[in-house]
C-alpha cells in the first residue's frame, strides 16, 4: 500500500512553498475546495483524506494506531515525506489543527507556519477552562453516536456547519458524516472528543494563525483566546460567521486572514 493510496492523495498548485490540507471530522478533502482556488497559483497545494475518510484505503484503518491523535499525525509526517517540496504550510481544521499540531512538535523543522481553522486542544469544560462542552454533554453525545450514528450525523451536521444562509453546506456536512463508516467514525469521535493537548501548546514553536468563528458551537471563542495565550507565537483572528467550519461557509474572509498572516511570515522567513 502506498501512501497515495492510503490517504487519498491529491497534489495541485505550483510554487516552491508547499501547503498542506488536513479535513475536520467527518470530512474529507473535497471541503478545501473553495479555500484552494486563492492559494493554487503561488503554492504547491496537497489535500488527503485522513485514513477512515472519504476515499482513503479503510482497511488502512488500525484502532490502537489511530487510538490518539499522534497515529494521524505520523501519517501527516508520512505524506510531507513522499510529497512536499521546500517549507510546509499546514492547514487544519478542528481536529486536524491539533493533528498538524503534534506533527510540528514532532518535526518543527519542516514546517514554516501553520494554519488552525477551528481548533479546540480540550472539547470538556475543566475548572476555569471553557471548553464548551461538559463531560456529561460529551457522554450523550457519544451515547447517542452509539445508538443512531445516522440519527445523530443528521442533527448535529447541520448545527456544526451552521451558516445558517446556506442550508446546502449543512446538507453537504450531513451526507458526508453519513458516507464515513459508522464503526471508524465513533471510534475517531471519542479519540477526538475526549482527547486533552492543552499541554502540547506550549511546546509548539511554528508561528501559528489561529482562526476562529465569532459564534461557534464546537469551538467557542474563549477556547481560541486561550490558546493564544499558550502558544507562545501565535495569531488569533476572529472572523464574524456562525459555524464550525469557516473554510466553507465564509471562504473569501478565510482566504483574506490567511493571506496577511502568510504575508508576515514569509516576509520573516525570507
Amino acid at each position: 500500500m502506498t501512501i497515495q493510496s492510503r490517504n487519498n492523495v491529491t497534489v495541485t498548485g505550483q510554487g516552491p512553498v508547499t501547503m498542506l490540507l488536513a479535513h475536520g471530522f467527518g470530512c474529507d478533502k473535497s471541503m478545501w475546495r473553495f479555500l484552494v482556488p486563492a492559494f493554487q497559483d503561488r503554492f504547491k497545494i496537497i489535500t488527503f483524506d485522513s485514513v477512515g475518510s472519504g476515499g482513503s484505503d479503510l482497511s488502512a484503518y488500525d484502532r490502537k494506531k489511530y487510538a490518539s491523535l499522534q497515529g494521524y499525525a505520523d501519517d501527516v509526517l508520512d505524506i510531507l515525506a513522499d510529497f512536499a517540496d521546500g517549507p510546509v504550510i499546514f492547514v487544519g481544521h478542528s481536529v486536524s489543527a491539533m493533528v498538524g499540531l503534534l506533527a510540528s512538535i514532532k518535526a518543527p523543522e519542516l514546517f514554516t507556519a501553520q494554519i488552525m481553522v477551528g481548533p479546540s486542544p480540550c472539547y470538556i469544560n475543566d475548572d476555569s477552562y471553557v471548553g464548551g462542552f461538559s463531560r456529561e454533554d460529551i457522554d450523550d453525545l457519544l451515547d447517542t453516536m452509539d445508538s443512531n450514528y445516522l440519527g445523530w450525523s443528521s442533527n448535529m451536521a447541520p448545527a456544526i456547519m451552521g451558516a445558517p444562509d446556506q442550508p446546502d453546506l449543512g446538507m453537504e456536512l450531513t451526507n458526508s458524516f453519513c458516507r464515513t463508516d459508522p464503526d471508524i467514525a465513533k471510534h475517531f469521535a471519542r479519540v477526538t472528543f475526549l482527547s486533552d493537548h492543552r499541554n502540547d501548546l506550549a511546546l509548539s514553536t511554528v508561528p501559528a494563525l489561529i482562526l476562529q468563528c465569532s459564534d461557534d458551537l464546537v469551538a467557542p471563542r474563549e477556547v481560541g483566546e486561550f490558546m493564544h495565550r499558550k502558544m507562545p507565537n501565535s495569531t488569533l483572528h476572529i472572523i464574524q460567521n456562525v459555524g464550525h467550519c469557516p473554510h466553507m461557509s465564509a471562504p473569501t474572509e478565510s482566504s483574506i486572514a490567511i493571506e496577511a498572516f502568510l504575508k508576515a511570515i514569509l516576509k520573516v522567513s525570507s
